[in-house]
C-alpha cells in the first residue's frame, strides 16, 4: 500500500526535475510536476489520523505554504522574494510542530551549535554574494530554517524516552529538516554564487526528500 502510495510522487518528483532543464514548450512539464508532487506529499499528511492533530495540522498548513513557494519560485519572472517568505511561513509552521525540542536539554544545545555554525559559514561565504536589499531577508530566513532544523534534531536526541513510535516520527522529521537546510543552501549557492553544475537535481531531489520525511513523520 505504501509503495502503491508513493509511485506518483516519485514520478511527479522526477518530472518536476526533468522539466526544471527544458526550455520552451517543454518547460509546461515542471510548471505542473513541481507544485503537484509537494501537493502529493501533503496528501499523506491529510490522510494520516494521528494521535496529535495540532502536530498534523502544522505540517499540513507549513505544506501549503511550500506549495505557495513551489510557484512562486518557478514562474518565468523574478519571484524570489515572495517565494522566500512563502517558504519562511513554511518553516514557523514546522517549528510550531518541532516545538517539543525546546524541552530536549542537552540534545538542544547539541544541535543550536550544530546549526549556528553550519549556518554561520553559509552566511559568511553569501554575503559578499547578496544583494543589499536581499541580506536582512536572506539572513532572517536562514535563522528561522535553523531554529526549524534544531528543533527537529533536538526531539529525535532527546534524552526523554517516549514510546517507540515516537522515536520513530522523531527521526523521520530530524531527517526532513537536514534535508531540507542541504536543499536551500544548493540554491542559495546557485543563485548568489553564479551557479552550480546540476543544481536543479541536487535542489529538488533533497527538497521532496525533506517534505516526504517530514510528512512521514505524521503517524
Amino acid at each position: 500500500m505504501t509503495l502503491r502510495r508513493d509511485v506518483p510522487i516519485v514520478l511527479a518528483a522526477v518530472a518536476a526535475i526533468v522539466g526544471a532543464s527544458l526550455d520552451g514548450d517543454g518547460r509546461w512539464l515542471h510548471y505542473i510536476a513541481k507544485p503537484l508532487a509537494t501537493l502529493l506529499i501533503a496528501a499523506i499528511v491529510w490522510r494520516a489520523s494521528p494521535a496529535t492533530p495540532g502536530y498534523r495540522r502544522a505540517i499540513l498548513l507549513g505544506m501549503g505554504f511550500s506549495c505557495v513557494g513551489d510557484i512562486a519560485l518557478m514562474l518565468p519572472f523574478d519571484a524570489f522574494v515572495p517565494g522566500l517568505v512563502a517558504f519562511l511561513l513554511a518553516h514557523v509552521c514546522y517549528i510550531v510542530a518541532f516545538r517539543a525540542g525546546f524541552g530536549a536539554g542537552r540534545g538542544l544545545l547539541l544541535a543550536a551549535a550544530l546549526l549556528a555554525l553550519f549556518a554561520g559559514i553559509n552566511l559568511a561565504g553569501l554575503w559578499p554574494l547578496l544583494p543589499g536589499e536581499l541580506r536582512v531577508p536572506v539572513v532572517v530566513y536562514v535563522v528561522v530554517l535553523a531554529l526549524m532544523a534544531t528543533l527537529a534534531l533536538a526531539r529525535a536526541w532527546s534524552r526523554v524516552s517516549p514510546a517507540p513510535s515516537a522515536h520513530t516520527t522523531a527521526r523521520w522529521a530530524a531527517a526532513g529538516a537536514v534535508l531540507f537546510v542541504i536543499s536551500d543552501s544548493v540554491l542559495a549557492w546557485d543563485r548568489f554564487g553564479g551557479g552550480l553544475p546540476v543544481a536543479s537535481l541536487c535542489v529538488l531531489s533533497t527538497y521532496y526528500a525533506a517534505q516526504y520525511c517530514i510528512a512521514r513523520s505524521v503517524r
